[in-house]
């Protein structure tokens, strides 16, 4: 058996330093099989789903993949881009433009935890790129076992596979981070001087089963600490604004109080210009676009509002890429750039110098 090492590449390139940004994922196209092999995946992590395997898994294969994927179809289909995905093309915008902010510090890469590109494909990419250090930033600014959690998981995973890992770094969360924060608050304060103050300002989270918070998970703390920084910076007291919490799946209690309730009561109670902002995505997605935007706008004039606003997410604002940029490079400190080795001439005589070693046959 003959050993073959590709010396000469290995030791031709010199350490450097990556970031890896990572999101939840997306269907690959607006269509039932898409959705459902996405479904699949994303449903079946123990982190998302924390009920007795035998019983979710029977709920999942029976009842919601035979059925769900269909009735999303078209829910993804009214946020669908020319260009696919709004959240892999905002993402993909985010990646680039970071790469150019960092282009001194670090070679930037993408990935999802479900779907492509996979976090495995993404490590992959920076190690042929020769990066051996590598800060993982999952754009969760709240941190939640559901979300940042399992981007460990699989980051964890991937590295157990590697025979040489690399040096890593992660970032648990950025709730509040000064710079998020601001360019949150200005982003808010664009969407007032263009289009108007509305009546009220409604902050909604992401929402996750409220057993989750119960059993040590930070998430709830996280976004209200969030809530009141935001609140704080744009001087709004508790009658200007109301936090709330969407997307709750099943009949488990959730975080509360739910956003799809809160919506038509604050019509009711006289609200007739809603201003909506959801400080948890990074990037707009499905449940921006379609769940706020469009479903959460008709339940409002429904309820006799005049008029709901989706304040869309920071996504690629130059603000917001500069803010991640100030947070990779704080978390960056200490690795040096890519610079190469200043002795890489006498590590490449001491390679050839044990290139027949290398290659003559293993003993046994």
């Amino acid at each position: 058996m003959t050993t073959v090492i590709d010396a000469d590449r290995i030791h031709r390139q010199s350490a450097r330093t990556g970031v890896l940004l990572v999101n939840l994922g997306t269907p690959d196209t607006p269509t039932a099989p898409a959705i459902r092999r996405y479904l699949r995946q994303f449903l079946s992590d123990r982190r998302v789903v924390e009920l007795p395997r035998w019983l979710w898994l029977a709920v999942l294969y029976l009842f919601i993949l035979p059925f769900r994927p269909g009735r999303l179809v078209h829910a993804y289909a009214k946020v669908w881009g020319p260009q696919g995905s709004p959240l892999m093309t905002i993402s993909r915008e985010q990646a680039d433009r970071l790469s150019a902010a960092l282009a001194k510090h670090a070679i930037v890469g993408l990935a999802m935890t479900y779907g492509e590109p996979s976090i495995e494909s993404g490590l992959a990419r920076l190690e042929q790129a020769g990066v051996r250090r590598v800060l993982v930033l999952p754009l969760y600014p709240q941190y939640s076992a559901t979300s940042t959690a399992a981007v460990f998981d699989a980051l964890h995973a991937a590295l157990g596979r590697r025979r040489w890992m690399p040096e890593v770094r992660t970032i648990g969360s950025y709730h509040d981070d000064p710079g998020y924060i601001e360019a949150a608050a200005r982003s808010i304060e664009a969407h007032w001087r263009d289009s108007g103050r509305g009546d009220h300002l409604l902050i909604s989270f992401h929402s996750i089963p409220r057993h989750y918070v119960e059993a040590g998970d930070p998430y709830f703390c996280q976004c209200q600490k969030t809530a009141r920084l935001l609140m704080q910076r744009l001087a709004l007291d508790d009658h200007a604004c109301t936090v709330s919490f969407q997307s709750r799946l099943g009949r488990q209690p959730w975080l509360m109080p739910y956003t799809d309730i809160v919506v038509p009561q604050l019509a009711a109670s006289g609200v007739r210009t809603l201003d909506v902002v959801c400080p948890g995505f990074a990037a707009d997605c499905l449940e921006t676009l379609e769940e706020v935007a469009i479903r959460y706008a008709d339940d409002f004039k429904s309820a006799g509002g005049a008029s709901l606003r989706y304040i869309p997410a920071l996504n690629a604002q130059p603000m917001h890429i500069d803010a991640l940029a100030a947070l990779c490079r704080r978390h960056l400190q200490g690795w040096e750039g890519d610079a190469r080795n200043a002795d890489i001439d006498q590590r490449l005589q001491r390679v050839e110098r044990l290139r027949p070693s290398l290659d003559s046959p293993t003993k046994r």
